[in-house]
């Protein structure tokens, strides 16, 4: 028998006399903000259209204010650009500027009621991959209070509209009634609040960190990681991919790769999981099972079609991952929750394992921060917290994806931008975006630039830092599926810089 240390090129090796030292994970510091929330018993029988109405009021005194300090000595020919206060007060030949929101009437969007008309509502409407048409069909509007005025001009061609952005609009009204948009203005970024806004780290002596407490003369401080996924996607329908799972699950806990790579990979102090955890594939059932036994129906569903694995599967996935990790679970289009926008969190019965990490019942208690979340969180999407003292928002790519519908573009970056100039998170719901509809307050409004912006489930990876008028900087990030491209995304906490890793085990 060949003793281990005779054993040349052998992969099996005794374990090393030698000591090395094992490290351990950074600890996180987040606190969530619960600002898409709902109210467990609510009613949808208000009126949709109250909301852009509640939007445009929230927003127009800021436009206004952005496109009076722009236009107010404007002249073309001799004639000074005014202000009106409704869109139906604009007259033909005078130059004049109006604050609306926008309302896109094209070709190939959904309309409910025609689809009622007809006597089409039985049966869902088939799904489209854009809602323009491209020709003179489609028209853009300005709408407010008192009606509503096409919009027209070259200027719309390279500055791409949707439903629900406010804006003002300078132009003059022609023969036909349409306003010529000469310039438009938008509310630009919101106010950006300080790092470590809510809450302060402490250290061990109970003190205060300071940010640069630690570092000296010429050190760069080593920051951690925050590390973003989504598309997940779990099915257990394909082996290889299953693999890069296991690969990724790996990677997380410190059991890949090197000890130099492990002490890197114990800096992430916290995932994210932005959206689409769970395939919503339809379990396909042979069909000589199918002809020999009727599906049998019991608690009102049909359980020949319905499928546990994908939800089981990932409950496993988390269950290893979370005494490691500490977990922000977000909702995606194909996850167990509500279909209108903001998404509600994940209910911790569809988790069974990992339940025991969560922290059930205590969203009002979090709310008036009597208590710190569970060790994984199951929030919104939207969602909004701060992590390692930046502030993060975050959605698993509903918005955009609906967005692209509007524009020939597909620069997902460039929409990210236009929503945080906008200053509204999900400008077309609950037009095509399907949303509660709100009365009182509309959350997609920002009121704060965050440092971050992520959009999860995205064809490709892509990030940008943009600035705003008042020195503000936010980092943002289109995070890939996982699903298609094996990418996770990691976020240096200390520079924001972004990287990524590829997983492939073929």
């Amino acid at each position: 028998m060949v003793a281990l240390e005779d054993a040349s090129g052998s992969l099996l090796q005794k374990p090393s006399d030698s000591a090395h030292p094992v490290p351990s994970r950074i600890a996180s510091n987040y606190h969530p903000l619960h600002t898409f929330d709902l109210e467990k018993h609510r009613s949808y029988k208000q009126q949709y259209g109250d909301m852009y109405f509640l939007r445009l009021t929230k927003l127009k005194p800021i436009v206004d204010e952005v496109a009076a300090a722009a236009w107010h000595d404007t002249e073309i020919g001799g004639e000074r650009a005014k202000r009106v206060d409704r869109v139906l007060d604009v007259r033909q030949g005078e130059l004049c500027w109006v604050t609306g929101t926008v309302y896109m009437d094209l070709a190939l969007k959904p309309n409910i009621l025609e689809d009622v008309s007809k006597d089409r509502w039985i049966s869902a409407p088939m799904p489209v991959q854009k809602y323009y048409a491209g020709d003179e069909s489609d028209q853009t509007m300005l709408e407010d209070e008192s009606g509503r005025v096409r919009l027209v001009g070259d200027l719309l061609k390279s500055m791409p509209l949707v439903t629900g952005c406010i804006i003002a609009v300078m132009g003059t009204e022609n023969v036909n009634g349409e306003l010529e948009v000469i310039d438009i203005k938008f509310a630009d970024l919101p106010p950006q609040m300080e790092r470590w806004s809510l809450s302060k780290p402490e250290t061990p002596n109970g003190k205060v960190k300071d940010e640069d407490e630690e570092m000296g003369d010429g050190d760069v401080k080593a920051g951690n990681k925050i590390a973003i996924v989504s598309g997940l996607s779990f099915s257990g329908n394909d082996a290889s991919y299953s693999l890069d799972l296991d690969l990724l699950l790996e990677y997380l806990l410190g059991e890949a790769l090197t000890p130099s790579d492990q002490s890197g990979i114990s800096r992430i102090s916290r995932l994210i999981i932005a959206g689409n955890s769970m395939s919503n594939e339809e379990r396909k059932v042979a069909e000589d099972v199918v002809e020999k036994k009727p599906p049998s129906k019991r608690f009102g569903y049909d359980s020949s079609w319905y499928n546990p694995h994908p939800s089981q599967l990932f409950d496993g996935f988390l269950t290893e991952l979370l005494p490691s990790m500490p977990v922000t679970l977000m909702p995606g289009v194909q996850d167990p929750s509500n279909g209108t926008y903001p998404q509600q969190p994940i209910h911790p019965a569809i988790l069974n394992s990992a339940r025991a990490y969560w922290r059930e019942d205590s969203a009002a208690a979090e709310k008036q921060q009597q208590q710190p979340p569970g060790w994984i969180d199951a929030v919104t999407n939207p969602w909004e917290g701060e992590v390692e003292g930046w502030r993060v928002l975050g959605t698993s790519g509903q918005n955009i994806d609906d967005m692209c519908k509007y524009v020939s573009s597909d620069d997902r970056i460039g929409m990210m931008e236009a929503m945080c100039r906008w200053r509204c998170c999900a400008p077309t719901a609950p037009d095509t975006l399907w949303s509660y509809p709100f009365q009182e307050d509309d959350p997609f409004v920002l009121q704060n630039s965050p440092h971050v912006y992520f959009v999860g489930c995205q064809p490709r990876f892509s990030t940008k830092v943009i600035d705003g008028p008042e020195g503000q900087a936010i980092r943002l990030i289109a995070v890939p599926s996982f699903s298609a491209t094996r990418e996770l995304v990691l976020v240096d906490t200390e520079t924001l810089e972004v990287e990524t890793v590829k997983f492939k085990t073929t």
